[in-house]
């Protein structure tokens, strides 16, 4: 247990250095899954990933997503890695 505030943030600092496995942002579990695509593509792939990842079961969500000067939609989709 930490002491004061401090120990806790650098705890969790340290933790978020580490890294974890490919796909996974340090530490907190989710599987992480980026995409560059056309609109309608993002759409139908966006769709996909929530089909077969439901978000009840997975805790699934488009994390992030731009639009780039060309049009494609960049977006990444995070989701847990299995359901219980």
């Amino acid at each position: 247990m930490a002491d004061r505030p401090r120990d806790l943030a650098e705890r969790m600092a340290r933790r978020r250095r580490l890294g974890g496995k490919p796909g996974e942002a340090a530490g907190d579990g989710y599987l992480r899954e980026t995409f560059t695509l056309p609109r309608p593509a993002a759409r139908e792939r966006a769709e996909a990933f929530f089909a077969r990842y439901p978000k009840a079961g997975y805790m699934s969500a488009v994390e992030t997503w731009r639009e780039l000067p060309g049009g494609d939609i960049e977006f990444t989709m995070r989701r847990l890695p299995s359901a219980d």
